[in-house]
This record gives C-alpha cells, sequence and structure tokens, in this order.
C-alpha cells in the first residue's frame, strides 16, 4: 500500500496512537502545537514544527522573501490555534548546491521579517544539502497560560462555529502573505470561553471535520454564510486551503455578546457564524468535499 492510498489523516491514526509520550505531555502529535507541562502551577511550554516544500508550498519562481514569511508564519498560525505566544524559532534550510546565495539572503530577509511581527528570535537552526527540491523547516517554542490553552477537542454538542476574515483567498496569493491570528486568539481566550479552535491550513473541508472528529461531535454548516474572499466561490472556501484563518466552536449563549464585542475590537476583519455542532452516531466518516490531502494531490 502506497501513501496516495492512504492519505495523511488514515497514516497519522496508524503512527500518533503508538509514540511515546510522558506524563508531562498535556497534548502531543495529533493538535495544533505539543503542550508541555515543566512546572506544575506554572505555565504550559508550547512546541510546533512545520516545513515548506518547493513545488507544493511555493513556486519556483516565488519571491523568497515571501517564501521566509511562509516559512516562519505557518508555525505561528498553529500558535494562533493554541492561543499561545511564540519566543523562539530554529530554522533548516535543505537546498541543492546550485541554490543562489542571494536567493538565500532573501529567504532570511523574509524569516526575519516574519519573526520581528511577532518578537520571536531566530536562536539556530540546521543547513543540508540535498539533490531534491528546497526545504524550510521552522520549529518554535514559546508558552501559554494554563486556562488560556485552547485545542481542537473541547466542542459541546449545541456550539457555534465561527471563522475569522475570508476564506478562499489562497487564489489570490493570500497563502504568501498571511498574518497568523495571535492577537485575534490571545483576546478570544481573555473575554470568551472558547470551546475548541483550530487554524485553516488544509481547507475548510478537511480542517472542519478533523475539529468535530477530535471533539466526538458532528456539525453542520451553512455554506450559504462562508464568507468569501474577492473572486473566490463557496468550493474555494471549503478546499483551497491554506486561508490560515481561525476556526472555533463557542457556546450559542455568548455569541451576540461575542459579535458585538469583536466588532468593536476588530472592525477590519469578518467573524462569520457558519455552523453548529451537533450529535452524531457516526463520526468517523462525516466529511465536506474537497481540502487539501497530503501524500493524494496531485503532483
Amino acid at each position: 500500500m502506497k501513501l496516495r492510498e492512504v492519505g495523511e489523516d488514515k497514516l497519522l491514526d496508524q503512527l500518533l496512537p503508538r509514540l511515546p509520550l510522558g506524563k508531562t505531555v498535556v497534548a502531543g502529535a495529533g493538535d495544533d502545537c505539543a503542550v508541555i507541562e515543566i512546572f506544575a502551577g506554572r505555565n504550559f511550554l508550547v512546541l510546533k514544527t512545520d516545513c515548506i516544500v518547493e513545488g507544493v508550498h511555493f513556486l519556483s519562481g516565488a519571491d523568497p522573501v515571501d517564501v521566509g514569511w511562509k516559512a516562519m508564519m505557518r508555525p505561528l498560525s498553529d500558535f494562533a490555534a493554541t492561543s499561545a505566544l511564540p519566543q523562539f524559532a530554529l530554522i533548516t534550510l535543505i537546498a541543492s548546491k546550485q541554490t543562489e546565495v542571494e536567493w538565500v539572503r532573501r529567504l532570511y530577509r523574509g524569516l526575519r521579517r516574519a519573526a520581528k511581527q511577532f518578537d520571536v528570535s531566530i536562536v539556530g537552526g540546521e543547513t543540508s544539502s540535498s539533490s531534491g527540491p528546497i526545504v524550510i523547516s521552522v520549529n518554535v517554542a514559546g508558552f501559554v497560560e494554563r486556562a488560556r490553552w485552547m485545542s481542537r477537542r473541547g466542542g459541546k454538542v449545541g456550539d457555534d462555529l465561527f471563522v475569522t476574515g475570508q476564506l478562499g483567498g489562497a487564489i489570490k496569493q493570500k497563502h504568501l502573505r498571511f498574518i497568523p491570528r495571535i492577537a485575534e486568539s490571545r483576546w478570544l481566550t481573555k473575554h470568551f470561553s472558547i470551546q475548541a479552535m483550530m487554524d485553516l491550513s488544509d481547507g475548510l473541508g478537511i480542517d472542519l471535520p478533523r475539529l468535530a472528529r477530535a471533539s466526538k461531535v458532528g456539525f453542520t454548516i451553512e455554506t450559504e454564510n462562508l464568507p468569501l474572499a474577492p473572486g473566490a466561490k463557496i468550493g474555494d472556501a471549503i478546499s483551497e486551503g491554506e486561508d490560515y484563518e481561525l476556526l472555533f466552536a463557542i457556546s450559542p449563549r455568548q455569541s451576540k455578546r461575542l459579535q458585538r464585542a469583536w466588532k468593536r475590537k476588530f472592525p477590519k476583519l469578518a467573524l462569520t457564524r457558519i455552523g453548529q455542532l451537533h450529535q452524531t452516531s457516526n463520526i468517523k466518516h462525516q466529511t465536506l468535499p474537497g481540502g487539501y490531502v497530503h501524500f493524494q494531490q496531485p503532483s
């Protein structure tokens, strides 16, 4: 059996249960970030690694400054999903010996700009030669307060589902120039009881079912209410991926207060109710069409 026949989620279902976990692990592989308890009563340590690959996450003709920006911001979007604050990053660059030095310099300019946006210190990393495509891997460490840590596992039956911003924007190159919703996430967890949250990186069609499965609930979605990016269609909003917006669940008792407060705090950023979580007897198989599935996309 080949990876293309399995896909990312089914592969991880086979691998993750066998990983060793110590007693201090609050959330391991399978959530947006790993969360570790270092000292009792203190903040949780948050860890995340992500990579981008030439030909998969960016084209060879892309501006390397944009590539560096994206490489740093992808793991920071997972920090937003966890409502965590990033602090340190390690960069691994894998490239062929034919790669232009100026390309790498511009890549690091993008990495630095993105890190500076969120006061992240780049403290080291690794370089390696390869005959294959360029790969940039970014490892980020930071923290989150115990009371504000978020995961995709806490959704409850009856919760309203919200998304920030607009969906389907990858077709307009948003995937190279996005800003993770860390500020918005931190505000949400300070002022509201968010039940579950994740970022939309593989598309609503993949990520919403993941949140539902993790929370052991089902969902309904109101496709006519999806907030579309300019030029995007409903199918793009569901399946394009790389929106890097927040998807979260909250009790309907708080929904109206949330929407009023959000308009005051973030008047230029949309917040849209797109559906609800509900009880289901078939959570493993509830899906939406589309979304990006690693190992199953055409090359």
